[in-house]
């Protein structure tokens, strides 16, 4: 393929011209944080940062360890603004700069930290890491056991684009303002999502009630409102891109369906003495490695939907219990349910089980209102989350024209 006109090939793919390449070890300081034994090492007990406390962007302060330093530890280990700190293991590569969140804090053998010799930009490396990470070009820097690793050896070899200093700036500028971006979208995605569950905890129990609504609401047990059913059959092995029948296989009520489920997502053709749902049915998987797993209760809101098994159905009485309720209902009840679960090494819901569960019942007109509030709240986190998936991939494509040059800021 030829090069465009202004551009080279490098060892880091084509880039402009005037562009340098050079390596992480040529451009950057590298050192490994400090080893823990808590046998042998000695000292004074300092916070330090683990693998886990960096993510991709941002570093999580919470829950800190302490670690005993010397003082020649303390001179060798401390953190500095600006240091960019890089996963040695696990994800190998995540990255995220230190802006001081503290006034002290140290890290352990788990992290490089990096220190630019000559004026990199930190910003840069960081989205360069990101890109790497992403694309896979870091793989023949890792050494897989295990455990995948990132030797300081191999890592030192990792080559990288230089653009004149001016244009690094104005390249991690606007990444991170992309950044910031996504920031702000997860920062208004928390809220939202804050917001519901006090919303749930005020309207559910009738601590607040919508305007109409007045009177008591009755203590009901689902045994007295609804009958319980199981799902049939359906191996994953059954699941077709393009069916002929809808239907829920028990796995996807874990983590595919939220309270009501208004899109099915997979399909089959194996329809021959099968159990299909009716619309207002509560679904609740029946079995899983973990009791909470369990807690999970999904509204299909149509009929004729095969259901696999391992799927308890509770079909309750549609005049009087409103299914999206319902599943609200035994989601915020988690720890109801799980005083219904038995088992040891396999956890077990039954039909029998979930009947002695009980909860406030107010009228099915109050019902259908309680759930509109809440699935409006529901639509704006969805928004709000498309927004962020949307703006994420706008800054994969920006990633990828501007670290190549593609597309040029100054």
């Amino acid at each position: 393929m030829s090069v465009p006109k202004g551009y080279k090939r490098t060892e880091v793919g084509v880039v402009p011209e005037e562009w340098e390449t050079s390596t992480i070890g040529d451009e950057f300081h590298i050192q490994l944080g400090k080893m823990l034994d808590t046998e042998n090492n000695v000292g004074v007990s300092k916070p330090f940062l683990g693998n886990r406390s960096v993510q991709w962007g941002e570093i999580d302060v919470a829950n800190l360890g302490v670690i005993k330093l010397t003082n020649a530890d303390i001179e060798r280990f401390r953190l500095r603004e600006g240091d960019l700190l890089v996963c040695e293991g696990g994800e190998v590569g995540r990255a995220a700069i230190w802006e001081k969140q503290l006034d002290e804090c140290y890290y352990q053998k788990a992290l490089h930290r990096l220190r630019a010799k000559r004026g990199y930009d930190v910003q840069l490396a960081k989205n360069l890491l990101h890109r790497y990470a992403t694309t896979g070009a870091l793989s023949d820097f890792v050494t897989q056991t295990s455990i995948a690793h990132l030797p300081k050896d191999k890592f030192e070899r990792l080559p990288i684009p230089v653009p004149p200093q001016v244009e690094q700036r104005a390249i991690a500028a606007a990444l991170g303002d992309v950044d910031a971006l996504l920031g702000a979208l997860d920062a208004a995605i928390a809220k939202q999502r804050d917001l519901k569950q006090a919303t749930m905890q005020q309207l559910l129990t009738g601590q607040t009630r919508l305007p109409g609504f007045a009177g008591e609401w009755e203590t009901k047990c689902l045994g007295d409102l609804a009958v319980f059913l199981k799902g049939k059959g359906l191996p994953k092995s059954a699941l077709l891109p393009f069916g002929r029948h809808p239907c829920i296989h028990y796995g996807e009520l874990f983590t595919k369906y939220a309270e009501e489920i208004r899109l099915i997502i997979s399909s089959t053709d194996e329809a021959r003495d099968c159990v299909r749902s009716s619309a207002n049915d509560v679904l609740m998987p029946t079995s899983d490695v973990t009791p909470r797993g369990l807690a999970k209760a999904s509204c299909v809101i149509m009929s004729g939907v095969i259901l696999g098994g391992d799927i308890l159905i509770i079909r309750p009485d549609a005049v009087r219990v409103y299914g999206t309720y319902l599943s609200h209902v035994i989601r915020r009840e988690e720890e109801q349910v799980l005083q219904l679960v038995t088992g040891t090494t396999v956890f077990h819901l039954y039909g029998s089980d979930m009947k002695k569960f009980c909860f406030a019942l107010p009228p099915i007109k109050e019902q259908n209102a309680i759930v509109t509030v809440l699935s409006d709240m529901d639509s704006e986190i969805d928004s709000l989350a498309s927004r962020r998936t949307k703006t994420a991939a706008l800054k994969q494509a920006m990633m990828q024209s501007l670290l190549t040059g593609r597309i040029r800021l100054v």
